[in-house]
């Protein structure tokens, strides 16, 4: 114990005295929270110690250093260990061996670093030998500790001792490890330990006080390794949380027949099926299931049936430590409320559960389990809701393969994580990264992966490889990323000095295209045609809960029929953002686009910008057709008029050809039209205040396909005006003035009323400050987002990617602005618009319609304050419906029925 004055930085768990529970996860890490919460509930832990996460931080900011204290608490530990299991660390003759693991407060599985069997030496390994009456078993565990602790510690790379391995086998005829005598393991250790003097110039550390203290520094070292940053960047985990060490006496699953290992889950963490789904070894140790070095064995019958293995499952092999097992699991699931993760070693026929935590799981999985464990009455529909991640759902939006198109299957593996993937083959994870940075789709293969190649998984649309199981670490990865993984397609022979694979007489070269099926293991030659996903049965029922708790509405940015559909489909509520430009650049309208820039005169303008109106209305008469009385937000136009114009002497020459304009009228008018800075310049409602006839056409056609649906229909469309770019109360005022003059020319001519609104887009902070100005005439406020980022910042969206990730490396930004909205900035100056708007005009509509209107952070922000909807791509519909509801659940605006 820690005396007073003191800081502690030790907790016990076990062996009757557990210091230790599951809330307590942020000061012990995640391992250390559940381990000692495992021996809480009375299961088989075998006793250990935490050292926390505040070490961690105490580490870095004192140049990897201890506070004075913690020694004593470790030694204190340490002996609490050896009188639990009647055995002391570092004797000779009954020797305590433990393990030293990361644990971070997030699940962060094989980014850090793990040694087991500390403790062994020359003369522990003998006494080890001795005391067991098994010398195999004994100098296995030897041989294992020097590899890990000389690869983790001591920096020495794998390769050496998988060389001295494979040679002993070889000379042997060896096929398998555990073919290896303890003469044979004695001997890899003699060369093991030359390797390690070889490289270093030093012998391997024998005191195994020297062993303990190198391996708790080597996990707090590793929190800061590359790959742990990498995830943690990935999965936005601050660094400041650091990692705990879990200290924990050593089972032996490599003791014998009578001894296994395995990870399990205790729901299927592929397709959420409640069905013990797991993997095991018998005569191993725990780094052998995940590493893929062995061919995992399945914990059930069941599963060993679905998956056509002739390997026995522990169901039949240990039948009475299998219901254990199964009694275990059982009792996690319901008092953890959540699917479970699980490690366990069995010693000579007795059970030790080595960790629980909530299993990753693909989205599909996510969906079925929340749902499942909602009508099973184990959490309510508010939690299943807050369980699913919003952006996960991204997984399920995709297309996958078609059934019914041809495929070349080549060979086939394990089913790690579902969807479909086609791309160019790599075989490492930078190429990976650099091919996915200019556009190509990759798909990773691999060997097995380790964590040095997160950053390629990230980067692959799907990651092949020809070992491991459905608990390797490519598998456990992938499903985390929502990538496509095929595991463990033992047919493959993977070569990376000549950059290729074959298989069945087939050679696939780097670069060639292969398609993954994650959903059945196949693996096939060439590109597969791909369907739209079924949004039905899980899908459906969590986003009709989510839909009766959330407040704001989901509207969609849309300007063609196909993204509207595609949207209402995916439950948009209207949209909230059409940008008419983008109908402007239809080749059919192209023409009269630049012949009305041409011109120069009013008359001219008119007369081509009659010639667009018919399109214009076209446009809008299919919306709101589609949409069917839902609000639609009409942008006019914004960009400069520049953007219309070609660029080269070719498209200039075929333009004035076409227009009967003289190439130079052509040449002058492009030159007079450029800007230093267009995103700054002659754009928005500024070129309604030059040119209020372009404004006024879009208003007409607007009116008139309104009046046209309305009519054809009988259902009301009321359409939302939008001017852009305002900084000023006159510049709305006059341009009001131009769309309501149309709006009453229109009524007019059809005969017909019908309502409508006038708003602006708020993106200049001027807009924002004098918001209370411009809401006297302005009906509504849509924040752009994006362009508010650039206006605030002083950023260029387009350029600033050559230097963002430098500050966020530094720490100047915590997440690209562009991506996550920046609540302190320009969140305040949203939060000013909406308060100064609505003092104005108390029901003014709020919405956003910048990219930030699909991010879940984003869309929190404006939960907070009160904004009515936001508006986002149609493929993120569905991820802000989810959002917004748990927005509302963590505001406490929840809506009521």
């Amino acid at each position: 114990m820690a005396s007073q004055g003191e800081s502690k930085w030790v907790y016990s768990f076990g062996g009757g005295a557990t210091e230790g529970r599951a809330e307590m996860k942020n000061l012990l890490g995640g391992k250390g929270a559940n381990l000692a919460e495992m021996a809480n509930l009375g299961l088989p832990v075998p006793p250990g110690f935490t050292i926390t996460t505040e070490l961690c931080t105490y580490f870095y900011a004192n140049g990897r250093a201890y506070p004075p204290e913690l020694k004593t608490q470790v030694a204190d530990a340490i002996a609490r260990l050896e009188r639990a299991m009647d055995a002391k660390f570092g004797d000779p003759a009954n020797p305590l061996l433990v393990s030293v693991r990361s644990g971070a407060r997030a699940s962060m599985p094989g980014m850090m670093d793990t040694v087991l069997n500390l403790g062994l030496n020359d003369a522990t390994a003998r006494g080890l030998a001795l005391r067991s009456g098994d010398g195999r078993f004994a100098y296995d565990s030897y041989r294992r500790f020097i590899q890990m602790y000389s690869n983790v510690v001591l920096d020495v790379e794998h390769h050496h001792f998988e060389d001295i391995l494979d040679g002993h086998k070889r000379d042997k005829n060896y096929s398998l490890d555990t073919d290896l005598s303890a003469a044979d393991w004695q001997a890899v250790i003699e060369d093991y330990k030359k390797a390690v003097e070889r490289e270093l110039g030093a012998p391997f550390p024998q005191d195994v006080q020297e062993q303990l203290w190198g391996a708790v520094g080597a996990v707090f070292g590793s929190w800061m390794n590359a790959r742990a940053i990498t995830y943690r960047r990935l999965h936005d985990i601050p660094a400041s949380w650091g990692t705990a060490v879990n200290v924990q006496c050593m089972v032996f699953g490599n003791m014998g027949e009578d001894c296994a290992t395995g990870v399990a889950f205790t729901r299927n963490p592929s397709t959420g099926e409640n069905a013990f789904y797991g993997e095991y070894l018998v005569n191993a140790q725990g780094e052998d299931v995940v590493a893929g070095i062995r061919t995992p064995q399945h914990l059930t019958v069941a599963g060993k049936i679905a998956n056509k293995s002739d390997l026995p499952s522990m169901e039949e092999v240990m039948p009475d430590v299998f219901n254990q097992l199964n009694e275990v699991r059982l009792k996690l699931e319901l008092h953890y409320r959540d699917m479970q993760d699980i490690e366990f070693t069995v010693q000579q026929n007795k059970l030790f559960m080595l960790q629980t935590r909530n299993g990753k799981r693909t989205a599909p999985a996510a969906l079925k389990i929340a749902v499942d464990l909602a009508n099973e009455g184990v959490i309510d529909k508010n939690e299943a809701v807050k369980r699913i991640d919003p952006a996960s759902l991204d997984q399920l939006l995709h297309p996958t393969l078609d059934p019914k198109a041809d495929r070349k299957v080549i060979a086939k593996g394990l089913p790690a994580s579902p969807g479909a993937a086609s791309g160019k083959v790599v075989f490492n994870a930078d190429e990976a990264e650099q091919m996915a940075a200019v556009g190509d789709s990759v798909i990773l293969c691999r060997i097995e992966t380790s964590p040095e190649d997160i950053h390629g998984m990230h980067a692959a649309r799907g990651i092949l490889t020809s070992r491991g199981g459905m608990t390797s670490h490519a598998a456990v990865v992938a499903r985390g990323m929502g990538r496509a993984c095929v595991s463990g397609a033992g047919e493959l022979r993977i070569d990376y000095k000549t950059k290729q694979m074959s298989v069945r007489g087939v050679t696939i070269k780097e670069g060639d295209i292969v398609t993954i099926d994650g959903s059945t293991g196949e693996v096939m030659l060439g590109e597969v045609p791909t369907i739209q996903p079924e949004l039905s049965g899980d899908f459906a029922t969590l986003m009709g809960w989510a839909d009766s708790i959330r407040r704001m509405k989901i509207r969609t940015n849309a300007e063609t029929p196909l993204d509207a559909r595609t949207a209402r489909k995916f439950g948009a509520e209207g949209i909230g953002l059409c940008r008419t430009e983008h109908m402007f650049f239809d080749p059919a309208r192209i023409l009269a686009v630049r012949e009305m820039i041409l011109a120069e005169s009013e008359e001219g303008r008119r007369t081509a910008l009659a010639k667009l109106e018919p399109f214009q209305k076209q446009d809008f008469v299919d919306l709101f057709t589609i949409m069917a009385g839902l609000p639609v937000t009409i942008r006019l136009l914004d960009p400069p008029l520049h953007e219309f114009l070609p660029n080269t002497d070719e498209d200039m020459a075929e333009v004035a050809k076409a227009t009967g304009t003289d190439p130079l009228r052509v040449r002058h008018r492009v030159t007079q039209l450029h800007e230093a800075n267009p995103m700054l310049g002659h754009r928005g409602c500024r070129l309604g205040i030059s040119y209020p006839e372009i404004y006024e056409m879009q208003a007409r056609a607007i009116f008139a396909a309104a009046a046209e649906v309305s009519k054809a229909s009988g259902s009301t469309v009321i359409p939302e005006v939008m001017i852009p770019l305002v900084m000023t109360k006159k510049e709305l005022d006059i341009l009001k003035a131009v769309v309501d003059r149309a709006a009453q020319e229109v009524m007019a001519s059809t005969g017909q009323s019908f309502e409508y609104l006038v708003g602006t887009m708020i993106e200049l902070p001027r807009a924002a400050l004098r918001a209370g100005d411009i809401a006297e005439a302005a009906e509504f406020f849509s924040f752009g987002t994006n362009d508010l980022t650039q206006t605030t910042f002083g950023l260029s969206r387009d350029d600033a990617g050559n230097f963002l990730p430098d500050y966020q490396r530094q720490g100047i930004f915590e997440h690209d602005p562009f991506q996550t909205l920046d609540t302190t900035g320009v969140g305040e100056l949203i939060a000013i618009a909406a308060e100064r708007g609505r003092a104005t005009r108390p029901g003014i509509k709020l919405g956003i319609c910048g990219e930030h209107g699909g991010d879940p952070a984003s869309i929190t922000f404006c939960e907070s304050i009160g904004l009515d909807y936001v508006s986002c791509s149609p493929y993120r519909v569905p991820i802000a419906r989810l959002a917004a509801a748990q927005a509302a659940l963590n505001s406490d605006t929840v809506k009521r029925d």
